[in-house]
């Protein structure tokens, strides 16, 4: 898969290698984690199932090293094939765009969702290999923050395809949630997908991309609402503001306050206690 129609302007610096540490980082922990995996499954083929993929059953035991030795686990070769060519022809371009840091938290992220999403939607007799998550995520911010861009590809090397990346994002999450209600057994990756896709959407949209989201508009609100009230005086905090909650009290008695509604009281007694301006 590459990107269709990017040209380098003649102006644009050099891609300086510094500029994919963190990518070939990952893609270096992915590959490494992939060859101990087939040595494991030809030698100690229990191994990965009992000790190194995220169960119910290693939560049970405390194997708290199942979180960190299943993100980097494929369910097979092709998953594995995937999750590489997607890491590095996505992922060069969203560490571009992101930062070196914000490319790291996101994949982790994306990881530690896909590991969430498992524990919160499969069945306990089930594994996870959560390589996917935070390929899935990486995935999902990329066509977050360029949604229109075409993707171009082959469908087996001979079929040719333009896809939108918010499209290609959209086929991702839709997979993972075919393959989530139809294979609920055993040994899986997939079910690493919805997590995964969820967290990148969020991060990217909490770093300013897409469209403004539910969350954006709330953490918005939320400080506009601050800003107004430290903005009030006294007297008109004490009109707008605590006068309802007095008389609330008074009905209800003081246990019947929202833990907002006491901030409210906390506020004005900080108010109250400034010296005049």
């Amino acid at each position: 898969m590459r990107l269709s129609g990017r040209r380098a302007s003649s102006h644009a610096p050099p891609w300086a290698s510094r500029q994919r540490v963190i990518l070939f980082a990952l893609l270096g922990a992915n590959c490494a984690a992939f060859v101990a995996q087939l040595l494991l499954q030809n030698y100690e083929p229990a191994t990965i199932p009992t000790y190194l993929g995220l169960s119910y059953r290693g939560i049970d035991q405390a194997f708290a090293w199942q979180f960190f030795s299943a993100l980097f686990l494929p369910g097979n070769i092709f998953q594995f094939a995937a999750n590489i060519l997607a890491l590095y022809f996505i992922g060069r371009d969203v560490e571009a765009i992101l930062g070196q840091k914000h490319f790291l938290y996101l994949y982790l992220l994306g990881a530690a969702g896909g590991e969430l999403g498992h524990l919160l939607l499969m069945p306990s007799t089930t594994v996870l290999l959560a390589a996917s998550g935070g390929v899935a995520a990486v995935v999902v911010a990329f066509g977050t923050i360029l949604p229109e861009l075409e993707m171009a590809g082959a469908i087996f090397f001979l079929l040719p395809v333009k896809l939108k990346a918010k499209h290609f994002a959209y086929l991702v999450f839709a997979l993972g949630g075919l393959l989530l209600a139809i294979d609920r057994r055993g040994v899986v990756s997939h079910s690493a997908y919805m997590g995964g896709c969820c967290a990148g959407w969020l991060y990217a949209h909490l770093l300013g991309f897409g469209r403004v989201s539910f969350v954006q508009r709330f953490l918005r609100e939320r400080k506009m609402e601050h800003e107004r009230r430290r903005q009030m005086s006294v007297a008109e905090f004490m009109n707008e503001e605590i006068d309802p909650l007095l008389e609330k009290i008074s009905r209800c008695g003081l246990t019947s306050l929202t833990r907002s509604e006491r901030r409210k009281l906390a506020e004005m007694r900080v108010k109250m206690a400034a010296p005049p301006q």
